[in-house]
């Protein structure tokens, strides 16, 4: 192999893994969906500068490809280096990349042996690599879909619950978890699992055997999502929990978004439906309506007290979680723990156990400073609740928030509206929303930033003891 062609040869490997990396990151954020990434991608102009121009460059200047490929190779190790959420190496994403290895290796080889320029076979590997694995993992796929169908069959006395809803899947899920394992052996999806593969995988690998309740979190994207999980578990009692705009730019109207949750109930065991009042008031034997049905609530920043109604006796509730709005998905969990047989006393003493959900409005004490962890709810009420119980604490109020994502203007005019009225510092993250909160945010002290790393030294730049500080939603920095 002479000099020119081996320079050829390590410069096309070199760019084809480089671009295949940038590649495969991006379809996992989107769920391995090219369309997704290609047509709804947050940050467009990452594909030009990162994929496009390197191709074009190396393809119509062949003279300059050993300088693109290194040039790429470096640019993209320091876009990988500031992602907040980097590329896992999944099984999936090792069979692409082994895939892509084996395929520009052997193309390469090819044209090296036949003296043909190979600047042209960058898109050969990378497109075969992707065709192939996606069908390998479609293989794979209903194979794994087959097995957990199985084991679930297999698990004649397992009950298991399924929680929909826009707003408060996780937290719902986790507080049903919480008050029924103080009588039985639960086992819930872990973090946020919430789609069909993600669920296929966690019942193969995780759910233990001698489980009495599975408690799983349904999420979509699409119409149908829903109803594919539904039909893999045919769980005996869901939940659908409030629906709002969330993921409008996939829905396109909230009746799709209801239409979808409500796509739950299509279970072959369903014994009970519990459906929040925001969905649907179409009555239905197997439904109970809930979310009107707290009384007295009071949420303070050491926690929040309620009453609730039942078997016609009101009850009084307490627990050391934040946020009014989360009395709404512990009342599904109580509703739940009453159709499954705990007593009054019993649930009263498992809400004041209930622990926070992590990064939601989970309150932290460090350094004489309160911090409201709120970095993984991106809903207006949710952030509206945590807006709220800052405006409860006496000291400096400072607020660090890329906005809401996948939502609307108009909500985020809510949301801005809400700040404005409370907080003596805003710091504003990312560039998704800058343009409209730099417009209409109005505080004492704004602070625009467009890369989120200097976040942690700006803060504590301008931080001191006695603050409260919000982390209200942490959206990646891809959006």
């Amino acid at each position: 192999m002479e000099t020119a062609q081996l320079v050829a040869f390590i410069s096309n490997t070199i760019l084809v893994l480089t671009l295949g990396w940038y590649l495969i990151t991006n379809l996992q954020w989107y769920d391995y969906r090219i369309e997704r990434v290609i047509l709804r991608h947050h940050k467009t102009w990452w594909h030009i500068v990162y994929f496009v121009v390197p191709f074009l460059l190396y393809t119509l200047i062949p003279i300059s490809a050993p300088f693109v490929a290194a040039v790429t190779m470096v640019a993209l190790y320091f876009w990988h280096h500031k992602l907040d959420k980097k590329l896992v190496l999944t099984w999936r994403v090792k069979r692409f990349l082994i895939l892509l290895i084996g395929l520009t290796l052997f193309i390469d080889l090819i044209w090296t042996i036949k003296s043909i320029s190979p600047h042209f076979s960058v898109l050969i590997p990378l497109v075969l690599a992707y065709i192939l694995s996606m069908g390998v993992e479609k293989f794979l796929f209903e194979a794994y879909k087959r097995e957990a169908k199985a084991k679930v069959a297999s698990m004649s006395s397992l009950t298991i619950i399924c929680v929909t809803g826009s707003y408060g899947k996780t937290s719902m899920k986790n507080f049903i978890a919480q008050v029924l394992s103080t009588k039985f052996n639960v086992y819930a999806t872990p973090r946020s699992v919430n789609t069909l593969g993600g669920i296929i995988r966690d019942v193969n690998e995780s759910l233990p055997s001698n489980t009495q309740v599975y408690v799983c979190e349904a999420g979509a994207r699409q119409i149908g999502d829903i109803y594919a999980i539904t039909q893999l578990l045919n769980p005996q009692i869901v939940v659908v929990g409030k629906v709002g705009p969330q993921h409008m730019e996939y829905f396109k109207t909230l009746e799709r978004i209801k239409q979808t949750k409500l796509e739950i109930i299509h279970s072959n065991r369903l014994k009970r439906a519990f459906i929040h009042t925001s969905v649907t008031d179409e009555p239905h034997e197997k439904v109970t309506f809930f979310g009107d049905g707290i009384e007295n609530l009071e949420a303070t920043l050491e926690g929040s007290d309620f009453d609730l109604l039942l078997h016609n006796e009101t009850h009084h509730f307490h627990t050391s979680v934040l946020g009014g709005f989360q009395t709404i998905n512990i009342n599904a969990a109580l509703l739940i723990a009453d159709e499954m047989g705990m007593s009054s006393e019993e649930m009263i003493r498992a809400v004041e156990k209930l622990k926070s959900v992590e990064h939601r409005l989970e309150r932290i004490d460090a350094g004489g400073k309160i911090i409201l962890d709120d970095g993984y709810n991106g809903n207006i009420d949710g952030m509206l609740e945590g807006i709220r119980l800052c405006s409860l604490h006496n000291g400096r109020k400072v607020i660090v928030t890329p906005g809401l994502v996948e939502s609307t203007a108009e909500l985020n005019s809510e949301l801005i509206e809400a700040i404005n009225g409370v907080f003596d510092i805003a710091i504003i993250t990312g560039q998704l929303n800058a343009e409209q909160f730099d417009k209409e945010l109005n505080v004492p002290e704004k602070i625009m930033l467009a890369d989120k790393s200097l976040m942690v030294q700006k803060l504590g730049e301008v931080t001191r003891a006695g603050d409260i500080i919000l982390f209200a939603n942490d959206a990646p920095n891809f959006i």
